[in-house]
């Protein structure tokens, strides 16, 4: 009996123990607390209303934007020094010739839809621009910038091949619309990118045009738009995906609105020199809308095989997506690297397109989360280099059914020469996730990475193993590079 006593009260002590020490910690956690991220967001313009500014009659996209420039004289000007204009804003050293090229998605390679240039009509559809159907298009014509695909408010815009308005659409209407740029007007390229919905990114898709609170804490709970983080001036829009940035660009980080140690606790707040606030704070990708995880260009052609989009079409051969799934974790500096065009490779091994630099003794590098996309697609048998079929288009692949036709055509339109001899090789690109961003309450826990069945491979991530078990030191949190 004296013994139950004395248990029941070492257990009271300790209730009232972990009592006071949660009371400790929530005071804290309400003292460290960062501010509403209102408070860190630039407040919008006015709305104005362009209605008395836009007169009756305009046929074509050119004579809208001749009509914005009226009032807005700097701002094709200001598009056209972007690389949502020019498609190869990064310098990079080439290393046939030891000279700088500007590279982007106009002349690199991807292990989705291959290469742009072949496919350039249809690929324009989503440029900042009118009438790219050809290696001719005048990139110095300032009515060729499209003001509407950003600016427009109606939800009714909508480009067409060589990035020319659909027959359908209300130009004077959507021109008269014009306002702040929204999710609906990013989302039409960014989040359907690869050719279809949710296929490119784990962390962008149709869900993210009026997200509930479980898929965006930041546009579903707050409401805020793509460029309330991604804040612009002069037309410059901050953040570039790692598929074709290499260095680092102007970009978004948490820490525009969140401080570097937000958690109030030591233990939870030296993760952060060593762990991205992306990875425990985004642990799930493509939570509703399945992604594409994998594409097999090899299989195209059959037709024994059933059509689905989500498995085979004929024209592009086999697919795997997925959904609601745990993403890859890799170190990343900010830095990549990435295949260049022409640049050999051995086929024995998988390509990779692009991935990230960094590691455990980088001090600028942290553990962040991935989609990686895994392909198989063509290559050049005698030169070892990446092809870039013509898929869309008079004897495109998805027309002719033939890669060597594709592959000659192909080699017309970049002047990447080809030998007649082709195979196919495995790829892989890597992914950054950014968004999709949960709360506290649903971000990931100690034993999602700690411990038995952790998501984390360590050895991977150059530890000898899991860091929780490695002393006293690292017990604390404060994991040693």
């Amino acid at each position: 009996m004296r013994g139950a006593v004395l248990v029941g009260v070492c257990i009271a002590v300790f209730i009232s123990g972990l009592g006071l020490a949660g009371w400790q910690f929530s005071r804290l956690e309400k003292r460290e607390r960062p501010d509403n991220p209102w408070k860190h967001v630039p407040p919008p313009p006015h709305h104005v209303d362009h209605t008395p500014f836009i007169p009756a009659g305009l046929k074509t996209g050119p004579e809208v934007t001749k009509v914005c420039l009226s009032c807005h004289p700097n701002s094709a000007r200001e598009v056209m020094a972007t690389d949502h204009w020019t498609w190869a804003g990064q310098k990079v050293k080439d290393p046939k010739t030891g000279g700088t090229i500007h590279v982007g998605k106009l002349n690199l390679i991807n292990n989705f839809c291959i290469a742009a240039l072949p496919n350039i009509q249809a690929c324009s559809a989503c440029h900042a621009g009118y009438g790219w159907k050809d290696p001719h298009f005048d990139f110095s014509r300032e009515e060729n910038v499209d003001c509407l695909v950003c600016h427009d408010q109606t939800n009714t815009y909508q480009k067409g091949l060589a990035g020319l308005p659909k027959p359908d659409v209300d130009l004077m209407a959507v021109a008269r619309s014009v306002g702040r740029p929204t999710r609906l007007n990013c989302g039409q390229c960014h989040f359907k990118g690869g050719g279809a919905d949710a296929v490119k990114h784990g962390d962008l898709d149709g869900t993210m045009y009026y997200p509930p609170e479980r898929i965006d804490v930041h546009m579903g709970r707050l409401k805020f738009q793509c460029v309330d983080c991604h804040r612009t001036q002069k037309h410059q829009i901050p953040g570039c995906a790692m598929s074709v940035c290499i260095e680092k660009p102007a970009r978004v980080f948490c820490t525009d609105c969140h401080s570097e140690k937000p958690h109030g606790n030591e233990r939870l707040d030296f993760h952060t020199a060593t762990v991205a606030c992306q990875t425990c704070h985004i642990p799930k990708m493509a939570i509703d809308a399945p992604t594409k995880m994998y594409w097999d260009w090899s299989a195209a052609g059959r037709d024994d095989i059933p059509e689905d989009p989500h498995v085979y079409l004929k024209q592009k051969g086999r697919f795997i997506y997925a959904q609601n799934i745990n993403p890859e974790y890799y170190w990343y500096n900010g830095r990549g690297e990435r295949y260049l065009t022409g640049q050999k490779i051995d086929p024995t091994r998988v390509v990779q397109i692009n991935r990230p630099l960094g590691g455990p003794g980088d001090p600028e590098a942290k553990i962040w989360p991935f989609k990686v996309h895994r392909g198989r697609q063509i290559y050049d048998k005698q030169y070892l280099y990446l092809l870039t079929p013509r898929t869309w288009g008079p004897g495109g692949y998805w027309t002719e059914f033939n890669w060597d036709l594709a592959c000659r055509l192909g080699s017309q339109d970049t002047g990447l020469p080809y030998s007649g001899q082709y195979d196919f090789v495995d790829t892989e690109m890597y992914w950054p996730l950014s968004h999709m961003v949960q709360p506290k309450e649903r971000a990931l826990q100690c034993a999602d990475c700690h411990g038995p069945g952790g998501r984390l491979n360590w050895k991977a991530l150059g530890y000898d193993g899991d860091p929780m078990f490695r002393g006293d030191r690292e017990m604390t949190g404060l994991v040693e590079r």
